[in-house]
């Protein structure tokens, strides 16, 4: 995989050394068939090109059967690219989406287009030559989600990142919104991370190690990438960062099921997700979304947490539930899943969040503290509990 540069990084952002698609198709005619010795733009072995602002993607075409000799061919294709000027990661898949285009002497230089491809990036949830999980250094990743914004899923997640350090535990957070990274204001960070060799050194905050794209660029800066983009990003993120050996990692996954959430599904090693919602209906339908995508993607569902569970008045203490109250228990219930707990709607909460400091290290005796680390206790009690036992056998 390409090394992440932090100042290509942001040259490419100011729109220079732009690659293109005509400077890459010329690059890959460096790269051979192996079945037909041609060049794999000849072969018609590309598929597409994409590129977008330094982060490319390349789908070649193949069938199951030459999966094995065009993985090697894959690889090639991927360094090959993220050499070129302006390029800060390259990624290349396998793919039989349609048939390959026939060479200009009208023969069949070695049948890559056939039908029942495997895909090369395929991780454990696809076919073909799989490549290797990342994070292999953490115990136990979880990815904390949303169906839907607005839920306070990233304040869920850096209170519980925090909760769980205060355990004495060893805590990785990594923001995974590549549209719209929080981390950085809510953890009162603006500096960039340091490198060491070719990966980038998790910046230190709250006892935790943390990442985040919006480390890298500028807080107004949009992201308007495509989904190959993304993908491209979240593998920086997770394989070339030096995380080091940790006991968990939470990531604060975007809203919604789309490309940030299949990545990290397929090339994680996913522990379980926590699914944060708040009382309401129209974020409980949303949450339920969230748990069927993970069912999906085969990733155990821990339990469901209810945010802004209900506001209790500073000055008189009354109780008000503003959003309703337990939407998210009884919809656990319903999904067969575990209610992990509820926190309330508390001005604190919002304006230390502003502040670049968790509640649960600006006030660690308030009640959303209490809150927060009654649920991480759970989480970590959830993760090292043994797997259900199967039935004892017993032959007489």
């Amino acid at each position: 995989m390409a090394r992440l540069h932090i100042d290509r990084l942001r040259k490419v952002f100011k729109h220079m050394n732009e690659p293109t698609e005509r400077s890459l198709t010329a690059a890959l005619r460096a790269v051979a068939d192996p079945a037909s010795g041609r060049d794999i733009i000849t072969a018609g072995l590309v598929e597409t090109i994409q590129v977008e602002r330094g982060l490319v993607h390349v789908a070649l075409l193949t069938d199951r059967a030459h999966a094995a000799a065009m993985e090697p061919v894959r690889s090639q294709v991927e360094k090959l690219l993220a050499a070129q000027p302006g390029v800060i990661n390259a990624t290349a898949v396998l793919t039989a989406h349609r048939a390959a285009a026939a060479p200009a002497d009208g023969h069949d230089h070695g049948g890559h287009g056939h039908d029942h491809a495997g895909h090369g990036q395929a991780g454990r949830h696809g076919h073909g030559q799989e490549r290797p999980m990342l994070l292999p250094g953490v115990r136990a990743v979880v990815a904390v989600a949303s169906g839907k914004g607005g839920v306070g899923k990233s304040t869920v997640a850096v209170n519980l990142a925090v909760a769980l350090a205060q355990m004495g535990l060893a805590v990785g957070l990594l923001d995974a919104d590549v549209f719209g990274p929080s981390l950085p204001r809510l953890l009162g960070l603006s500096r960039k991370p340091d490198l060491q060799g070719d990966k980038m050194v998790p910046i230190p905050a709250w006892g935790l190690s943390t990442m985040s794209i919006g480390y890298l660029v500028e807080e107004e800066t949009p992201m308007i990438w495509r989904g190959p983009m993304v993908m491209g990003a979240l593998e920086q993120m997770l394989g070339l960062v030096a995380w080091g050996r940790l006991d968990i990692m939470l990531i604060d996954m975007p809203p919604g099921t789309g490309d940030a959430q299949l990545t990290v599904a397929q090339r994680v090693a996913l522990a379980g997700a926590v699914i944060v919602s708040t009382p309401q209906d129209i974020a409980l339908i949303d949450a339920r979304r969230g748990v069927r995508m993970f069912e999906r993607t085969n990733v155990p569902v821990l339990g469901l947490v209810e945010n802004m569970s209900y506001y209790c008045c500073p000055a008189c203490g009354h109780r008000s539930e503003i959003f309703g109250h337990g939407g998210a228990r009884l919809e656990a219930e319903r999904l067969g899943t575990e209610f992990l707990g509820e926190v309330p709607l508390l001005l604190d909460i919002r304006t230390s969040s502003d502040a670049g400091t968790p509640i649960v290290a600006a006030d660690p005796d308030g009640p959303a503290a209490q809150a927060f680390a009654a649920i991480a206790r759970r989480l970590w009690e959830k993760l090292q509990a043994p797997a259900a036992a199967g039935p004892k056998i017993v032959i007489e």
